[in-house]
């Protein structure tokens, strides 16, 4: 039986550990980000990833920092044939990566050598791309740089988010592992180096980024909200007050007005203006301190002083 260490935190990384437990790989050990407190009442929460190796009863290593921890030194004496990651979030040390028989390997939610980093998915849709996908690859000491295993990819529609594409991607990282690993055991697969000058980043994303920039065009600003929902989320500010935006629609329609100034507001619409003359209608957003609301329950409601010539940003 293959001997597996598997590394990963977040829900995108359930599936993929279930998929090894399913097709009979002995997991020797869980490794995953320590328990952190969530939510307004910081109610001290187990990872996702965490939670499933309990259910499945395996062992569970939780280093706040896991170079030089007695975490690592238990990894090495397990002596796997593997290690599989799947967004961790920890850099692993070189004597971690040299620690398995066949190598570790990584599930990446990108299609490297285009976005290596933290936030891949919500770069591929904040940047419009038309698809995205998965890498397994070898992992060196440099980030997300090994060598490409497999690769497949999946289309992005106008109705994706992130946590969309997070749900069909750990299906299709789950999937392609599987196809990956017996293949790399009976020596089946050459490496592909990525090629450097096509190489993109996606580190994670900053509070700055986070603001809608009505300087962009309408289509521009609804994948910064797709791209940033259901996390973090993209905002813009009105008399100083914070409006989350949910969910936005890019209209046929076009203006003169300066962007981000409010140029129809009714009881149920509320168009802002983009840059290159086009036009953004608010379907569903958040005020501070607040909750989500349709955009008519809001006008009718806290945003009833809200006005045509008003301006955000």
């Amino acid at each position: 039986m293959t001997k597996i260490i598997f590394m990963g935190t977040p829900a995108f990384s359930v599936p993929i550990l279930e998929g090894l437990i399913e097709n009979g790989y002995e997991i020797q050990a869980v490794v995953t980000q320590p328990d952190r407190p969530v939510g307004r009442k910081k109610i001290i929460t187990p990872t996702p990833v965490k939670e499933a190796a309990v259910k499945n009863g395996l062992l569970v290593l939780q280093p706040e920092k896991i170079s030089g921890s007695p975490e690592m030194e238990k990894i090495i004496e397990l002596a796997p044939d593997f290690i599989v990651t799947a967004a961790f979030g920890q850099f692993l040390p070189e004597k971690i990566l040299n620690a398995p028989k066949f190598g570790a390997v990584n599930v990446h939610a990108s299609l490297l050598p285009k976005y290596r980093g933290g936030a891949p998915v919500h770069y591929s849709i904040i940047e419009g791309e038309k698809e995205t996908g998965v890498t397994i690859m070898e992992m060196v000491k440099k980030m997300d740089a090994g060598d490409i295993l497999s690769q497949k990819a999946i289309p992005i529609t106008k109705t994706d988010d992130v946590g969309t594409m997070f749900d069909r991607l750990s299906l299709v990282g789950k999937e392609l592992l599987l196809d990956t690993l017996p293949k790399l055991l009976a020596n089946e697969i050459t490496p592909i180096p990525q090629d450097e000058n096509q190489v993109t980043f996606s580190p994670n994303i900053t509070r700055e980024q986070e603001r809608i920039n009505w300087e962009k065009t309408a289509e521009q600003v609804d994948n910064q909200v797709r791209g940033m929902r259901p996390w973090p989320t993209a905002f813009t500010t009105y008399n100083e007050i914070n409006w989350k935006l949910w969910e936005v629609t890019p209209l046929e329609e076009t203006t003169e007005a300066a962007p981000g100034t409010i140029i129809k507001r009714s009881k149920k619409d509320l168009w802002i203006a983009c840059g290159e003359g086009t036009v953004l209608s608010i379907n569903v957003i958040q005020p501070s301190g607040k909750g989500k609301l349709f955009i008519q329950d809001f006008l009718n409601g806290v945003g009833k002083t809200v006005a045509e010539s008003d301006k955000v940003g």
